[in-house]
């Protein structure tokens, strides 16, 4: 009797025991993946630049003298030939006057010289005189002629001295700060040469430095895009941006118009320039500013987000889900990396399922069932 009770306690509690094992199991949890899909993706590089106007004229003190006039706002839009400052002219007036008083003596002596020419000619005709009085008549009359040049030579460069004495803009643009100031000595140093800047910022020139090795990898990238489709050159240069020092993308596309005859040796670098558009003046000489180039497209990439990679010991790896929904992991080898995304050369195929979100929670082995999720390059690739 004691056995067959027995027997029925044991039964009951391997039943109850069964039962509260099949309610422990967990059925597959839902989990987000990234599907793979292979694409043509861009790859850029981004160099750090500085901006100049599009022309920066110095407005430089020509002659020495006292600052008397500056006719202009600091800062303010001006047109070429407004007059912008005017130094102590009565020095150089005075100078013209000297130089014109000298200009008179040469042209009497000229005068005088012509005249004892045309007295000596017919007489040495006639061999009342030598021919050596000719001679010195027509020397002197030669040199008087070489010597109003002289002196009209040096009124000229009175005059121009004086003009120099006014000071006009050589160029429609923008004037910066004044580096002297009225009643200042200018034109010699220490004291200011250059006053002034002009720039024209229409368009701005952006340059920047490549190294050896990378100006030899686009170099050869731009080449080879030549080559496959010639006529596609505006595209290229279209692919130029700017990004600014706020991080915001300049709304221009700018092209590369020069390139730097020769590496510096001293830094291994070469010398690269961009022309944009700047029709609403944002950008100002002397701002940084990023430039993008994208240098290659990569056709049929296979790429996945960034934060579906597991790096171990420089070793990547990411978590798949197999076709009978179970958890597996599968080493990859990653090649260029863009904003968000990652390039994988080896290890990943069409089709495959990477799980997105739920890495934590995700183990080998694991059944769950996936749930396709639009991962979009654009949300990541913001500057």
């Amino acid at each position: 009797m004691k056995i067959k009770f027995l027997f029925i306690v044991l039964s009951l509690t391997l039943i109850f025991s069964c039962k509260e094992k099949e309610a422990q199991v967990i059925p597959p949890q839902n989990i987000n993946v990234y599907e793979v899909t292979p694409t043509t993706v861009p790859i850029y590089e981004v160099f750090v630049g500085q901006v100049f106007g599009e022309k920066d004229i110095p407005i430089r003190a020509r002659v020495e003298g006292f600052l008397e006039e500056i006719h202009f706002k600091e800062g303010s839009t001006i047109k070429k030939g407004d007059l912008l400052y005017v130094i102590d002219p009565d020095p150089f007036k005075e100078a013209v006057v000297a130089k014109q008083s000298m200009v008179a003596q040469a042209n009497t002596v000229v005068i005088q010289t012509e005249s004892d020419l045309k007295r000596v000619k017919p007489l040495a005709a006639m061999d009342a005189v030598s021919q050596r009085e000719l001679d010195m008549a027509q020397a002197q009359r030669d040199a008087s002629l070489s010597s109003l040049k002289a002196a009209n030579a040096d009124l000229n460069i009175a005059e121009i001295n004086l003009s120099y004495t006014r000071i006009f803009s050589p160029i429609d643009g923008i004037i910066g700060r004044t580096l002297a100031r009225e009643g200042e000595f200018v034109g010699k140093d220490p004291n200011p040469v250059i006053l002034n800047t002009v720039s024209d910022i229409n368009s701005i020139r952006v340059q920047f430095f490549l190294s050896e090795n990378e100006y030899l990898r686009i170099a050869k990238e731009f080449s080879k895009s030549k080559k496959e489709n010639p006529k596609g050159s505006r595209a290229e240069k279209a692919e130029i941006e700017l990004i600014l020092s706020d991080g915001s993308l300049f709304d221009q596309k700018g092209e590369i118009d020069f390139i730097d005859r020769n590496i510096d040796t001293s830094t291994g670098t070469i010398l690269v320039q961009a022309t944009f558009q700047n029709p609403e003046r944002i950008i100002r000489p002397g701002q940084f500013a990023r430039v993008k180039i994208k240098i290659m497209d990569v056709k049929d990439a296979v790429i996945v987000p960034q934060k579906c990679l597991t790096e171990l010991q420089g070793q990547y790896s990411v978590l798949v889900v197999n076709a009978d929904n179970i958890v597996e992991t599968v080493q990859v080898e990653i090649g260029e990396k863009i904003p968000g995304y990652s390039i994988i050369k080896n290890g990943l195929k069409d089709g495959d399922k990477i799980i997105l979100e739920g890495l934590q929670k995700a183990r080998p082995g694991m059944e769950v069932i996936p749930v396709v999720t639009e991962y979009k390059i654009e949300e990541t690739n913001k500057q």
